[in-house]
């Protein structure tokens, strides 16, 4: 489906942004964006057509060439204005061919007149006008007219014709082809020409001298009617669009040369498709794409206007050309002024390859084409509402655009989103567009302060870089506080206070709690307030009212320590846990001794306390162990009996006095073993208890004999306390005195079990003891032999050794000097002469009080 571009809308000067010269849709948008940008060529262009009608137009990189009806050149800019001195009356018909060189130094014209006119924009000397007598419907120029010595052209009546200088600059011609009908179009670039009649397009090797290629016409539609059109899109590839068909052209090289002498190079055809629904009226290239101007081929039932049939506007397409089809890439349809009355042949398409800018010309109407632009896409953007796309593109590219900022569209996003109520996101959107730019932010905080959206703009106002003026943020917290106390406390807690007037704020609030004293978040931020300009007294009173936690970060926060000491007992009335956690990381500030008195009238608060203390550091409650008995005996039973094994410090009076009171059995039994009244601590463990383990371990524990002769005397009539004895004591009393004492008669459970078990242990006592006896003697018989396997050794003795007693040298060369030597085991050794008496151990070793089995002696 095409895009419809409405040229009428362009605009003849560009004012602004939304007023930019590019033709718009007068129907309706597609949402896929245009490939495109249009802008129709007025200026003196605009006043030149109210007069005369275009017939054709020749484009380069310098200016544009437009022929006209009446036979006038004239040479213009891009923007359609006239170059001073450069309008050339060339002929007295409708100019029917322009060509230029490469350079943009000489045009060519031709018209039905006859007359072929070479015309140099810069000087006259190769200036020329030739006289044919016959209408001459094209021309083409030497490319390189400008530099060529021969000053070549070529001319297209009923024959093709090379013209060139001769001789002393006579002119000289030479006939390329004739004899097939009018030659309407002729295209040359390098070494090739290719030109249209009426039965095909041919090519020329001006290298070789030689047609190289002849394709035929594949239609019926008749040429003056739709003429063809061709386009060098490169030195090798030729585009033809004639009537309802589009053909690529490549020319090649042959590889070979052939007996039949053909020419050196051929043409392929490498795409080709026919159009059903339209005509061709131009063809150009766009990178690797086709660009066709298209003509609609008229309905069956044509749309009536007096005597005459109305045309559809015409279209510029882009298409991927293939063999048998293509595909479309982009359509824009376009109104030409007059669109309505023009048919094929009043359409042309010219093409600046340099700038890929495409020109369509009709009689009375420009307009250029060109791709769009960054500036063009982001226009098409805001158009289409897509505001976050364009500030993407802005963002990405700003230092392609010329027309746009991103600035100017975040503003237009802005007021988009504003219109459509849409005052969260548009005050997310400011943090993007305004940055730093304080006034910015400011007027924009007073704009959302007129539409009563400040509590929206509020959490992205900046708080520095930049730090607006104290006002902007007391008007919005003003405004949250006449309508969300919630919200007015938050920004409270969480803006710095530097960035408004402390007393200021502090009064409103004052003056709204008149009206509302019960209010929790007003007397909330007071305190927060209060805090700011230092007046903790005041900011303390209000959190101690209101039970706030706040209370502990404001005391961390300042050091507060000091003031509230006194203030124990309200702290751990809201909050025992963080009150307790404070107290016992600042010991230094609030010692022990100054909380304890406090929480003295509350029991429950000071074990809390205490407890928390105790897991801390035991050695800072050894003052309080006393009360800690009582306070564990009354709050936490299950802590009692551990605490009471692993502390000495308590009163043990007090703490049996206090058990006693409570009844509390397994801790008394404890106090009592501690005091040394174990037999009445037994007593209450089998008479009050009746546990015969406990029993058990308490006389293990204390491992007194007497003790397991009172607890074998108290089980005596107690049947299940003599299997727990029978099951346990074995290893600790001989079960022989238990079993003699039972009376005759007695009926005691699992009592087969338990002497089985008895004469089990024995037999496992018996096991182990004649296990530990073979090892004992094994082990005794190895020590033996190793120490007999020692013994036995030789023991060296050399010149080095001395007698431990004269610390003479043992062994002498004289034997005047000669003596028995005695050799002790652990190496010493002496003279015999030098003992006093015989010894069995070495002096030495002796005094050190060795082992004997160092110390034995050899005679030598």
């Amino acid at each position: 489906m095409a895009t419809s571009v409405d040229s009428d809308q362009v605009k003849e000067e560009v004012k602004s942004e939304d007023e930019e010269s590019e033709t718009d849709s007068d129907d309706s948008e597609e949402d896929a964006e245009p490939r495109l940008r249009y802008d129709r060529v007025t200026n003196d262009l605009g006043q030149i057509l109210q007069k005369d009608c275009a017939s054709c137009m020749a484009v380069h990189s310098k200016f544009l060439a437009l022929g006209t009806h009446w036979g006038t050149i004239h040479i213009l800019d891009y923007l359609g204005n006239n170059i001073q001195g450069k309008e050339y009356q060339a002929h007295t018909t409708t100019v029917n061919q322009i060509s230029v060189d490469d350079n943009g130094d000489y045009i060519a014209s031709c018209s039905d007149d006859g007359k072929v006119n070479i015309i140099g924009l810069y000087s006259a000397d190769d200036n020329q006008v030739v006289n044919f007598d016959r209408p001459v419907k094209s021309v083409a120029i030497d490319p390189f007219f400008y530099k060529s010595s021969s000053k070549q052209f070529v001319t297209g009546d009923d024959k093709l014709i090379l013209n060139e200088r001769g001789f002393l600059r006579s002119h000289k011609t030479r006939v390329l082809h004739q004899g097939e009908g009018a030659i309407r179009q002729i295209k040359w670039k390098g070494e090739l020409v290719a030109w249209a009649n009426d039965f095909g397009v041919k090519v020329y090797d001006l290298n070789s001298k030689v047609r190289i290629t002849s394709i035929a016409k594949d239609h019926n539609h008749r040429p003056d009617l739709y003429q063809c059109n061709l386009y060098w899109q490169d030195e090798r590839r030729l585009l033809i669009g004639w009537a309802d068909t589009v053909k690529v052209c490549l020319v090649k090289d042959r590889v070979t040369h052939d007996v039949r002498d053909l020419p050196p190079r051929y043409v392929e055809i490498v795409a080709m498709f026919n159009t059903r629904d339209f005509m061709i009226c131009g063809i150009a290239s766009l990178e690797y794409h086709v660009v066709l101007l298209t003509y609609d081929k008229p309905p069956p039932a044509q749309q009536q206007e007096g005597n005459k049939s109305l045309s559809n506007r015409p279209n510029l397409r882009i298409v991927d050309a293939f063999m048998e089809y293509f595909e479309e890439v982009s359509n824009d349809a376009l109104s030409i002024r007059g669109y309505q009355h023009y048919r094929c042949n009043d359409y042309h398409l010219e093409n600046v390859k340099e700038d890929n800018l495409f020109y369509i010309i009709s009689p009375k109407d420009v307009v250029v084409a060109r791709p769009r632009d960054m500036d063009d896409h982001i226009t098409w953007l805001i158009r289409h509402e897509d505001f976050e796309e364009a500030m993407n593109a802005a963002t990405l590219n700003s230092k392609e655009l010329k027309r746009h900022t991103f600035q100017d569209i975040g503003r237009q996003f802005l007021n988009y989103l504003i219109e459509q109520n849409r005052f969260e996101d548009a005050a997310k959107l400011c943090v993007k567009i305004f940055g730093r730019n304080k006034e910015l932010w400011e007027a924009e905080a007073y704009k959302f302060a007129k539409m009563g959206q400040l509590k929206c703009l509020a959490p992205f106002l900046p708080q520095e870089d930049p730090m607006l003026s104290p006002a902007i943020y007391e008007m919005v917290l003003n405004d949250f506080l006449q309508t969300n106390c919630k919200v007015f406390l938050q920004l409270v807690k969480e803006w710095p206070h530097t960035l408004y007037n402390i007393q200021a704020v502090i009064k409103v609030v004052i003056d709204k709690l008149d009206r509302d004293r019960n209010n929790r978040d007003l007397l909330h931020a007071l305190a927060e307030l209060h805090g700011y300009e230092r007046a903790f007294d005041k900011a303390l009173a209000i959190y101690l009212k209101l039970k706030d936690r706040d209370v502990f970060v404001l005391i961390h926060k300042h050091n507060l320590f000091e003031s509230v000491s006194d203030k124990i007992v309200q702290l751990m009335e809201f909050d025992q846990e963080a009150a307790v956690t404070m107290l016992l990381n600042n010991l230094d500030k609030i010692p022990v001794e100054k909380v304890v008195p406090q929480l003295e009238k509350k029991p429950k608060y000071l074990y809390i306390y205490l407890d928390k203390l105790a897991m801390k550091d035991q050695q800072l409650i050894k003052s309080y162990a006393t009360q800690m008995v009582k306070l564990y005996a009354e709050f936490d039973r299950p802590k009692l009996l551990p605490f009471l094994r692993g502390s000495v410090q308590y009163n043990l009076d007090s703490a049996l006095k206090e058990v006693k009171v409570r009844e509390f059995k397994p801790e008394l039994v404890f106090l009592l073993g501690r005091t040394g009244d174990m037999k009445t601590a037994l007593k209450i463990i089998v008479d009050e208890l009746h546990d015969v383990d406990q029993a058990i371990e308490f006389c293990k524990e204390h491992n007194d004999t007497e003790l397991w002769e009172d607890l074998i005397q108290y089980s005596l009539d107690k049947p299940n306390f003599i299997t727990g004895l029978l099951n346990n004591i074995g290893t600790h009393v001989d079960p022989i005195i238990l079993i003699r004492r039972i009376q005759t008669g007695m009926e005691i459970p699992e009592l087969r079990d338990s002497l089985v078990k008895i004469l089990q242990d024995y037999n496992l006592q018996i096991s182990l003891r004649e296990g530990c006896k073979k090892i004992l003697v094994a082990d005794s018989f190895g020590l033996m032999n190793r120490l007999v396997k020692t013994q036995k050794k030789a023991i060296s003795v050399d010149t080095s050794h001395v007698c431990t007693v004269c610390h003479e040298k043992i062994l002498v060369t004289e034997t005047r000097h000669a003596s028995d030597v005695l050799v002790f085991f652990c190496s010493h050794a002496a003279h015999e002469l030098c003992l006093n008496t015989a010894m069995e151990t070495c002096p030495i070793c002796t005094t050190q009080r060795r082992g004997p089995g160092r110390s034995a002696m050899i005679r030598k």
